[in-house]
């Protein structure tokens, strides 16, 4: 299954300029997720971090691999709040304007309400970011 802007909206609770999903390229619930997330010379971050040389923040590469996650869990009927209970991140590379990032999430244990997810993150054929996140569904 693949998910359009309109469709990620609809079940994502994030929007402009914190939705980090443009496009969600395949999806097997509770088996496997791919998105893609292009990071353009006009994010709104890049204006502080750093403006001599952008780099986009650590922290938003993880919200995107956190908001990829979540798919694994995907309603199109519910839209439920996830909450990150945990997140372990590894940066390998800097994402730079122009870069497109390929995010592929897969699920380490499914329970009913939450989950463990492992995720990496490519730019091209390079590894740039990897994380292990678990999540519970607000109740």
């Amino acid at each position: 299954m693949k998910l359009n802007n309109g469709q990620i909206a609809k079940f994502l609770h994030q929007r402009y300029p914190f939705l980090m999903v443009d496009k969600i390229i395949s999806l097997k619930k509770n088996e496997k997720v791919l998105s893609v997330k292009n990071v353009t010379c006009d994010e709104p971050f890049f204006e502080g971090h750093f403006p001599e040389i952008k780099i986009m923040p650590g922290v938003l590469i993880a919200e995107a691999m956190a908001q990829t996650a979540i798919f694994l869990f995907y309603d199109e009927k519910a839209a439920p709040i996830f909450y990150l209970a945990s997140a372990k991140t590894r940066f390998l590379h800097p994402v730079i304007p122009g870069d497109q990032m390929n995010i592929e999430a897969v699920p380490v244990k499914i329970i009913e309400g939450s989950g463990i997810v492992k995720v990496s993150t490519f730019v091209d054929d390079k590894k740039i970011a990897t994380g292990e996140f678990s999540f519970k569904v607000r109740t």
